[in-house]
């Protein structure tokens, strides 16, 4: 079984979903990194980074991009801006990422988590999504969602989701923690 000391979790501290992986990892023993940047106050403090302006601007993308992958508008503020910036930092930093959200017609995943879930699909991450409508993981394999029971494998992995997770997606958190470290 793995040691959850070796592991680090990369995510933005928010409350909800991200709030709960932190949570479980401070439970599990597993290193925290919470990025965000100047002016911002995450949920979580454990393992705070605040990325300087240079180091934001190696996320910075074109929100037409954004939108185009998305297949959908978002607006093009400031703070969506470091938003998708922040994001960006987590998913260059984990090899492996969990997303609690909603799985759409599309493929994409609702709001502002899709783009984590398109930068995973991008950088050919190993990518799961707890779908809050089916109360169920699905992993992106071979450019389809597939239902699955993920396990963290890799020493470094993103924990995202929306800020609003019902219960079923709370305790998915748990449990994938329990499944990967439980000896």
């Amino acid at each position: 079984m793995a040691n959850p000391s070796e592991f680090t979790l990369y995510s933005g501290g928010l409350r909800g979903s991200e709030s709960e992986f932190g949570a479980q990892a401070e439970k599990w023993n597993v290193k925290e990194v919470n990025f965000s940047y100047e002016g911002h106050q995450p949920d979580r403090d454990r393992g705070l980074v605040i990325l300087g302006p240079e180091e934001m601007k190696r996320g910075d993308i074109s929100m037409e991009i954004v939108c185009m992958r998305m297949n959908r508008n978002y607006p093009n503020t400031d703070t969506i801006k470091k938003v998708m910036q922040v994001i960006f930092h987590m998913v260059i930093n984990g090899l492996q990422v969990f997303v609690v959200g909603w799985i759409q017609p599309n493929d994409t995943v609702m709001g502002g988590t899709g783009w984590t879930v398109e930068l995973a699909k991008l950088f050919n991450r190993p990518l799961s999504v707890f779908d809050l409508n089916r109360n169920a993981w699905f992993t992106w394999q071979e450019n389809s969602w597939v239902e699955s029971l993920p396990v963290i494998e890799h020493k470094t992995f993103v924990g995202t989701g929306t800020r609003y997770p019902n219960e079923e997606g709370k305790r998915a958190i748990q449990d994938l923690f329990q499944r990967s470290f439980q000896s």
